[in-house]
């Protein structure tokens, strides 16, 4: 596994939050694309990211939280049924995946599980995010790009 360890900005999201099962997330994806597309805040910057805030080992998978999120301007205007968070700057170690999704929930725990232990950092709190560097349906999904990201300190 290549992990790069990186200083990240502060990034502003729109979100729409789900719980349940983290491949079941496209259901949030859809409705933020649905709402962001129509409010205009797509532009050429624009980053889809997965927030993921519970460990799927130790949570019921009922009760697991994330979020759909969009990286947005500072000056955007969120309408109703998005909601915003910031994804804090800092220093964080990323793994970059080329491939489908259904291969993500393999990933995680070689990269929370393996790398992080051995690595001699630790997790400095807050979620940890995918952010998604092309889409599906405009590339195979076997040349998906994935970049998650765990902050570290």
């Amino acid at each position: 596994m290549n992990v790069e360890i990186i200083e990240l900005p502060e990034m502003r999201v729109a979100t729409v939050s789900h719980r349940g099962a983290y491949n079941q997330i496209s259901e949030a994806f859809a409705r933020l694309g649905e709402l962001a597309g129509r409010a205009g805040l797509f532009g050429p910057d624009s980053a889809m990211i997965g927030i993921y805030h519970d460990d799927p080992r130790t949570t019921p998978e009922a009760e697991l939280r994330s979020e759909a999120a969009l990286v947005i301007s500072p000056e955007a205007v969120l309408p109703a049924g998005l909601n915003e968070q910031r994804i804090p700057a800092g220093r964080y170690a990323r793994t970059t995946h080329v491939g489908p999704y259904e291969e993500l929930a393999d990933l995680w725990p070689r990269f929370m599980g393996d790398w992080l232990p051995k690595s001699g950092y630790r997790v400095r709190g807050g979620a940890s995010f995918e952010i998604y560097r092309n889409m599906p349906g405009l590339v195979p999904k076997e040349k998906l790009i994935t970049e998650l990201y765990i902050a570290i300190e």
